[in-house]
């Protein structure tokens, strides 16, 4: 690497696609420098994001009383009154071990922290403002990642005040509980927090402009999630577009008046406003370099998450769909390895994707519609959790995993779930699927009893009887 430069690798952003990035090129005794504006490492992931967020869920999970409703017999009788700040204690704990934990490594791996913002100068020389006020100054480096992720999109024309009104990132700096919310936007982090919400007897009102919920997800799964959010006292109105958002006096409280497109008013406690997010991009500076970003601030890159520019790289949420830390984290490295010339031992495209909603749901592989449109011919099993002992002693009454599997030579597809465990119970799908194995495996294997895994032995199973 040519010695003209500071670095052999900058990294902007110290998320988990900026941490791994810098992690690989560091193992390969490269030179890396990882400059992070905010004095805490980890990205909104970790402060923010997937870790606070799915903290919180536990928390409201357990606090709430919700682990242990099914075995009651009867709903939960959450504590009167609950605020955000009953959680937060649970959830500073978790997010502190995961910022030193994070430090440590990066120490270890004689990795140059930057504490500043940076910019683009040219396309080899960053402009770092400095914390505290200390100045700036320039760093140089061969290869450039931008791994800076993204921030919550907002409207012009909507008073945010970050309590009635609020995003994602506002939600544990809430003061109150309403009892009632309206949730603008149902993708994967709006349906997330409303179901949070909803698990603590809020009264929540979803609203999409969209006729779909989550249409890149099985469509089974998504009737099961419907179904659970409704019965649990969750609204849902799709194809319901919201034209404006303002807060009004209502009995002498501060109320939240949600006006659709059909003229159509609700009137509510607090809103909180999830119609996507978009990339941190804008501070950047990317004329310098040679870039532009699209209108939501992403950054479009090719199969090894290259730029226009072939020397500098981005990847995580910057860069799009799917935005999930795992990905983000092999995103990272590859494009470490990609640009370092590094051999990447890259992994079979088999990720799997978790959606923290209550109850959770987790995916590898492709959907039914996916499949019939291609004109694959395929076979489908399925165990409802009820249907083994473990998830009678859970009472998850909504579970389901769902084996999608070649009909002529039963070849595993894909895996759906819902339900408890979803996220962990995928990665035994994943790793058949990964080694081109059948159903028959499943079929063949014993498994621990009593567990929710032997529903992939019931699931395989019942997709043998449903080839004749």
């Amino acid at each position: 690497m040519a010695d003209a430069y500071d670095f052999d690798l900058i990294v902007i952003g110290s998320g988990p696609a900026g941490q791994h990035a810098a992690l690989e090129a560091s193992k390969a005794h490269k030179r890396v420098a990882l400059v992070e504006k905010k004095s805490v490492v980890g990205g909104v992931c970790v402060n923010a994001g997937a870790i606070s967020s799915k903290a919180l869920r536990e928390a409201v999970l357990r606090l709430s009383g919700r682990r242990v409703e099914a075995v009651r017999g009867a709903p939960s009788a959450a504590k009167t009154g609950p605020t955000m700040w009953d959680f937060v204690s649970r959830i500073d704990e978790v997010v502190s071990h995961e910022i030193e934990s994070t430090r440590r490594e990066l120490r270890r791996h004689d990795i140059t922290m930057l504490e500043a913002e940076a910019s683009f100068a040219d396309p080899h020389v960053l402009r770092l403002e400095l914390a505290n006020g200390q100045g700036t100054r320039k760093v140089s480096a061969a290869f450039v990642v931008i791994a800076v992720g993204t921030h919550s999109t907002t409207d012009l024309k909507v008073l945010f005040d970050g309590q009635s009104i609020f995003v994602s990132d506002d939600v544990l700096g809430q003061r109150t509980l309403p009892r009632t919310l309206a949730v603008v936007g149902a993708g994967l982090i709006g349906i997330e927090y409303a179901c949070i919400y909803t698990a603590l007897g809020v009264r929540v009102t979803i609203l999409d402009k969209r006729e779909q919920l989550l249409p890149f997800v099985d469509v089974e799964i998504i009737d099961c999630l419907r179904e659970h959010l409704e019965r649990s006292g969750a609204t849902l109105r799709l194809g319901a577009e919201v034209a404006e958002l303002a807060t009004v006096t209502d009995g002498g409280e501060r109320r939240v008046k949600v006006t659709l497109a059909s003229g159509e008013t609700i009137v509510c406690d607090k809103a909180l406003y999830s119609v996507g997010r978009t990339g941190a991009t804008d501070r950047l500076s990317l004329r310098a370099a040679g870039l532009a970003a699209d209108a939501r601030g992403r950054l479009a890159v090719d199969e090894h998450y290259r730029t226009s520019v072939p020397h500098i790289y981005a990847v995580g949420d910057v860069v799009g769909f799917p935005s999930l830390a795992s990905t983000a984290m092999e995103q990272g490295r590859l494009a470490a390895c990609h640009a370092l010339g590094l051999d990447a031992n890259r992994s079979p495209a088999l990720f799997p994707y978790g959606i923290h909603t209550i109850p959770e749901i987790s995916m590898v592989g492709k959907t039914e519609e996916q499949l019939k449109a291609e004109g694959v011919p395929y076979e489908v099993g399925i165990a409802e959790y009820t249907r083994v002992v473990r998830g009678q002693i859970l009472g998850d009454g909504t579970g389901m995993l769902k084996l999608v599997f070649h009909r002529e030579t039963k070849k595993l597809l894909s895996v759906h779930i819902i339900g408890e465990g979803a996220c962990e119970l995928v990665h035994i799908g994943q790793a058949v699927m990964a080694f081109g194995g059948t159903i028959d495996y499943f079929a063949r294997t014993v498994f621990n009893y009593p567990t929710l895994a032997e529903c992939y032995k019931t699931a395989a199973l019942d997709g043998y009887s449903r080839l004749g």
